[in-house]
């Protein structure tokens, strides 16, 4: 049951603002026009998976990586095989199980993922032009900060979920 009590009037513009934020940066035409710019060939439902692994410090199972995106096995498994026809993605030996495997990301994946962000940093720098290095900087602290306390926050009540009665 939701609390009866309105949000205080800054997490409502702050949810507000993140929704257009969502909305700007999931945009199917944004997208296009930044593959097209970055001159790779990446469907809109990989990009977060590249991304995902360029990121790792190590090859992920398909589970890790299911988890980290917050999408279903299946889900994982159809990315993963898109990637790898395109040569995007390799599957390894898990070191730990030798029945398992995991994922890494390629060199030309690795390129790909540079390309695009490439051309998310000239659009930001662009459009944020007119800022401060203080304020970018300060932009920059706060959405990890805020991304930071929202893993803490959903893990601490998947954490609290496990020890409720079904």
């Amino acid at each position: 049951m939701l609390d009866d009590m309105p949000p205080p009037d800054d997490m409502a513009e702050l949810e507000r603002a993140l929704s257009r934020i969502s909305h700007l940066l999931s945009r199917a035409k944004e997208h296009d026009r930044t593959i097209d710019e970055a001159g790779v060939a990446v469907d809109r439902a990989s990009a977060p998976f590249l991304r995902a692994l360029a990121d790792a410090s190590a090859p992920l199972r398909l589970g890790e990586l299911a988890t980290l995106l917050g999408v279903e096995a299946p889900h994982v498994t159809r990315q993963v095989q898109r990637l790898e026809r395109a040569d995007f993605v390799e599957r390894v030996p898990d070191p730990d199980d030798r029945r398992a495997q995991r994922v890494r990301i390629t060199a030309k994946g690795a390129d790909a993922v540079e390309c695009i962000r490439a051309v998310g940093r000239r659009w930001m720098s662009d459009a944020l032009a007119d800022w401060s290095d203080e304020d970018r900087h300060r932009l920059a602290a706060l959405c990890h900060r805020m991304v930071d306390d929202f893993l803490r926050f959903g893990a601490e009540r998947r954490e609290s979920d496990r020890g409720r009665p079904a």
